[in-house]
Parts: C-alpha cells; structure tokens; sequence
C-alpha cells in the first residue's frame, strides 16, 4: 500500500507550534545541549538570572498563553490551505507574523532561566520552547513580516501550482493529481510520463530566489537564538547531540541499506526489460519519472512492471473500493426514482464522493476503537475536509491538524476511492489519536516523543493491515497463503517502505546543506541530484540546469517541514508494530501479524502515545519496546522472505550503481 507522507500543515507556522496541526509535529521534540554562545549568553547585565521559582511560573504562563492564541493561529492556517487565496494567504501571514514575534519573545526570556536549578520537567519545558518552530524568526519586525510573507507564498504556490501546455490548438492546464494519475497510470506511454514529471517541475522554477531568501532569514532567526544555522536547530530536537543524531542516521541507513540496494537492482532491470536500455535506465540508475511516483519516493505504481508472479492473484483495495462508490452512487440515483439531469448527476456523484470518503474514514476508525481508543468527536466529522471542494484551490497534501490544544481534530484530505488513499486515511488518524492520548498534557508537551513518533503511529497500524484482517472486514476474499502470495505482498509493501528509505533522509541532507552554506544557491539543483543519485540510484531523464528549482516541487521544502522524521518513522514502525505484535500473544513470522482488537496491544499503545513530549524519547520506546534506541532490525525480520528472494533473482547481475554517471548537472 502507497503512503503519502503527509505534510506539516502548519509549517510556516508560527506561535507556540508544538503540537503538530499539521499531520507531523512542528517542535522536534526532545531535550537537547543548548549551544555553548547560547547559554554563555544567558544571563547578563539586562537579563538577571532568573530562580526555580519563576522558571515554573514562567512556563505556566507559556502554557496558559498557547492554549488562548494557538486556535487563531491554527484557524489562519486551516484557512489558507483549504480556500487558496489572496485573502486567506494575509490572514495567514499575518497571523504566522504574530505568533512567531511572540515565540522569538518567549524564548528570549527563557534564556534567563537555564541555569535556574529548575526541576526536570520545567527544564524540558524551557528546551522544547527553544526548538519550537523549524522556521525561527529574525528579530528585526521588518525582516520576520518578509519571513513569513514569503513562506505563506511559497506554501500557497505550492498548493495552486498548474502545469498547461497547448494540446491540439487548445490550453490544457492540470494541477498535481492530474499529473500524478499519469504517472500512476501503468498504460501511459514514455513520452506523457516525461510530459508530465517535467511540466510539475515548472511550477518550482519561480520559487528559487525566494526559497533562498527564506535561507537567509530563516539562519538569521536560528544564530540570533545561538544556533549556527537552522538546519543545526533541527538537529537538536531528540535528546542527543546534533552531530550524534546525524551519525544516528547513518547507523540505521547503513541497516537497511543491504536490503534497498537488492531492490533497486530488481527495479532497474525490469525498467530495462520494460524500455529497453537507452529509457529504462540512466547509466546503471534508474530513471526519475518511471517510477510511477512524482518524486520516486515509492515505487508501488509500477506493480504491473515489478510483480514477482503475475499470475498470482495479488492484494488490491482499490477495485472494491470502486464498486462501493458505484454502489452508493446507484442508490442515490434509485432514490431520485427519475433520470437526473446534468446538474442533478453531478450532486449524485458529489454525494457519493461524500459518502465513500466517509465510509473509508469510518473503517479507519474502527481499528483503533478495537484497541479500546475513543470514537472519532462529532466535530471531527463536520470540520474536517474529506473530499476535494469543486469550487476552490485547496492544498490536497493529506495532513492531520489539532486545533486547540482539546478536542478539535481533523484531517485534511481529497479522498479517492484508491488503496492509496485507504491507506493514508490509517495514517494520518494515528496523528489524530495521539493528539487524543496526549491532550491531558501541558501544551509545551503535547507533541510526539520525537517528530517520528508522530509519522509512525498511524504507519504502524497499516502494518497490521494483513491480508487476514482485510478479509475479517470484507474488503478481500479469503487470502491466499501460498509462497508466491507472500512473495507478492511484501514486494508491494517493500515498493513503499523500503524504495521510501533513502529519499526520507536526503530531503533533509540537502537542506542541511543550503542552510549551513556548503550547497550555496547556485548550486541548488546540482547537489540535489548529486544526493538523489548517491542514495537513491535515481537520475533525471535529461539535464536539469541550475534554472530549474527541483527541489521546490516536493512539498515539504516550500513548506519548510522537517522530512528527517519520516526515515526516523519508517525505523520505528516496523520496532512499534513487534512490540505490539509480541504484546498480542503473536506467534509465526513477523510479517503476518495483525493485532486488530486486541486490548493488551491497545493498552501498551495508549501509554506510550499519552507520554508525549514529557520524557526522552528514549525511555518512551524503551517502555513499549523494551529497548532504548532505534533499530531496524524489525525491518530486516519482516522482509526476511523477500530478501532471498531478490538475491535469487539478481544473481548474475551487475548491482549498484555510480552516483557520478548522471547528466543532471549538464545543460
């Protein structure tokens, strides 16, 4: 099944974001070192050193004032994302604008209380408000209204990009989910996947020297609060050293990256056999746009290229899915007992649209209710956007959103009747339960325990979507248990989790980069397609020139959301879901594990998400996992099958690939 990582929501947000209204958590949640320039500066001739005391009541009134200013600055957001517009976009700039002058106030004062001798809790407080944005605020009001003028922008032309082209003497003009669906679809030819991976592209180029500009102000925010550059405050959200978090990272890719490297291998060679070798690889890479992916994030498009036995019937929601709509929509049209006409036809196919979306939310819901979590609020279902409006702009990038620090949950989707879509709703209400299991907490730890905790929650129920349980909720027949079955299933999950793996890191490998100098603007493009290659094995099909701006046509870097923390999600997943499945009695192999209804499963899980941010991270999943860092071996365990059989399939092979050998740079 096909994640869609969402976005944060509320990234160019501002104030006291540390409960993610979007669907990740804007505070990296942890407890880190302040910089040696930071605490030296603490306290000082007009910044008295402030006692334990007043550090506790100081926090107590950062608490207090989150929960009255946080929905105002959540209602602009919601606004300028789902109704697209001049309008909306200063409201949201200028609400981002006030809401970041305060946080920058805030953590100023805070400086004075470092050294107070408070207790722990009062100590994480003061650190997690420190790292509470990823967009930290110059202090000049001038330059901070620039600021957030030009992040509103860029998350806004994001969501209004359009691709046109003239088609047979007329304008065609398609937006991302039409270019997706080309992309998507396996009977497009090699020229319209070209067309359209290169025509989304366009919509970025205007970006560029206002993604720079945002570097500018955005370091100036971070080194006025001791940073050396936003990219070092990223890394400083989860209870360890910048430096060992990145050499974190590095351990755990090293993990997985055996397991990547056989499936990129498997890939490249059936794209060959696809397209032959001058368009089904790039040297020994593989090719950005044929990859059934807009980003080559996930590779599950291209299962009727990559099926390990095509004559096994394999797993697909999506068909019934379809007939479910079509059966809502016949219903409708009964009920109106006359043929409708045009206008009444498009209502009914509204309202089935309406109806589906729904249905498949409700399902959601179901699984974690079975676990023993409440039922969905009542506003969650009048609030949140579940189709795709037919009379406005609106950013589609799933996201789950909390509003007030209480009970407003939402999501923000388009929903399709697509396996895709099935599975991201999984997801992206994992986000909202643990807004739910957390609410109980002070606003300054309602966040995950660190920003992949967030990610992986909903991941980890997808993962217990077997095909045994899609069966108990009749969405498939009776699965097959034979070996080519198994084979076939976890080729499709590896298409999304394991190909995910090395784009989750480079995001952000990147964009550290840009922010401490070493990828300076006129290098953008060119170190973005380096790293896309030293990771990935991917290449664009032609040049691609510092006049393009690729990496504004992902989301998440126009809309500044840290992406270190869906590699970190995928880790944990897969360490959440053992956990759970042993927690469940769970005996057999990883793989077929679903703990769907089960209490005591449930209950480990409700514990850990109600922590929050209140601890390391490391004591929350020592407590679910019984140990206290990450670790992917939970990964390799459950693609222990597949592993065999790529290495039986890519002996005699010419595996790997020469990051150096792709023409990105050219032109």
């Amino acid at each position: 099944m096909t994640l869609r990582s969402s976005p944060l929501a509320f990234a160019i947000a501002a104030t006291l974001l540390l409960s993610a209204c979007g669907s990740e958590p804007a505070a990296p949640a942890g407890t880190a070192t302040p910089p040696a320039d930071a605490t030296a500066s603490a306290a000082g001739p007009d910044r008295p050193a402030g006692d334990a005391a007043g550090a506790d009541a100081f926090i107590a009134r950062v608490n207090q004032a989150m929960r009255e200013e946080y929905p105002e600055q959540t209602a602009a957001q919601w606004l300028s994302q789902t109704y697209i517009g001049p309008d909306s976009a200063t409201v949201s700039a200028k609400a981002t604008e006030r809401g970041l002058k305060q946080l920058g106030e805030f953590v100023e004062e805070a400086r004075q209380y470092e050294d107070a001798g408070a207790g722990a809790q009062t100590v994480r407080a003061l650190s997690l408000l420190k790292l509470a944005t990823p967009m930290p605020a110059p202090k000049d009001p001038e330059r901070l209204a620039e600021l957030t003028r030009i992040a509103t922008g860029l998350d806004q032309a994001y969501g209004a990009g359009t691709y046109c082209r003239e088609v047979d003497g007329q304008q065609q003009c398609r937006q991302l989910g039409e270019l997706e669906e080309v992309l998507a679809d396996p009977d497009s030819s090699y020229e319209d996947q070209l067309d359209a991976w290169t025509g989304w592209r366009s919509i970025s180029v205007p970006m560029r020297d206002d993604y720079a500009r945002f570097v500018e102000l955005s370091n100036e925010g971070a080194q006025a609060m001791g940073f050396a550059d936003t990219g070092a405050l990223w890394r400083s959200g989860y209870d360890m050293e910048p430096a060992a978090f990145q050499a974190e990272t590095d351990r755990l890719w090293n993990q997985v990256k055996p397991l990547y490297d056989k499936l990129q291998c498997y890939t490249r060679t059936k794209l060959v056999e696809e397209y032959g070798p001058e368009r089904g690889q790039v040297g020994d890479m593989i090719p950005a746009h044929l990859t059934g992916n807009m980003w080559a994030q996930s590779w599950g498009n291209l299962w009727p290229i990559l099926a390990p036995y095509p004559a096994e019937s394999g797993i697909s929601l999506t068909p019934a899915l379809e007939a479910r709509r079509e059966a809502l929509l016949g219903e409708r049209r009964r009920a109106l007992g006359h043929a409708p006409s045009p206008a009444e036809t498009m209502t009914l196919e509204r309202e089935a649209d309406v109806a589906i979306a729904r249905e498949m939310t409700e399902r959601a819901e179901d699984f974690y209710v079975s676990l023993g979590m409440p039922e969905l609020p009542e506003s969650f279902w009048v609030r949140s956007q579940l189709v795709k409006p037919r009379d406005r702009d609106v950013v589609c990038h799933a996201s789950a959103w909390s509003m007030d620090f209480a009970d407003d949950v939402r999501i923000k989707m388009c929903i399709r009747p697509i396996e895709e879509d099935f599975a991201t709703i999984y997801h992206e209400l994992g986000h909202v339960y643990y807004y739910i299991a957390y609410e109980g907490q002070p606003p300054l730890f309602q966040s995950g325990a660190n920003d992949g905790f967030h990610e992986a929650i909903g991941d980890t129920i997808v993962l217990s979507m077997t095909p045994e349980y899609l069966a108990s909720i009749d969405m498939l027949d009776a699965p097959s248990q034979s070996n080519e079955a198994l084979i076939n299933a976890q080729m499709k999950m590896a298409l999304e989790k394991v190909a995910f793996l090395p784009f989750g890191l480079l995001i952000d490998r990147w964009r550290w980069g840009v922010f401490d100098g070493s990828i300076p603007p006129e290098e953008y493009n060119a170190a973005w397609w380096r790293l896309r290659a030293e990771y990935q094995g991917i290449a664009p099909p032609g040049p691609r020139g510092e006049d393009y701006f690729d990496p504004g046509a992902k989301y998440h870097v126009p809309g500044n959301t840290p992406y270190t923390r869906y590699f970190l999600a995928h880790i944990l997943q897969f360490q959440f879901y053992r956990a759970l499945c042993d927690a469940a009695g769970h005996e057999g192999p990883l793989h077929s594990c679903s703990f769907y209804g089960n209490e005591e499963a449930g209950r480990k899980f409700q514990a850990m998400l109600a922590h929050g941010a209140s601890q390391p991270w490391q004591q929350t999943l020592e407590e679910l996992t019984g140990k206290g860092e990450l670790d992917a071996s939970a990964i390799l365990d459950y693609f222990q099958p597949l592993s065999d059989w790529l290495d039986q399939q890519n002996q005699g092979r010419a595996c790997g690939w020469d990051p150096a050998a792709t023409p990105a740079a050219a032109g």
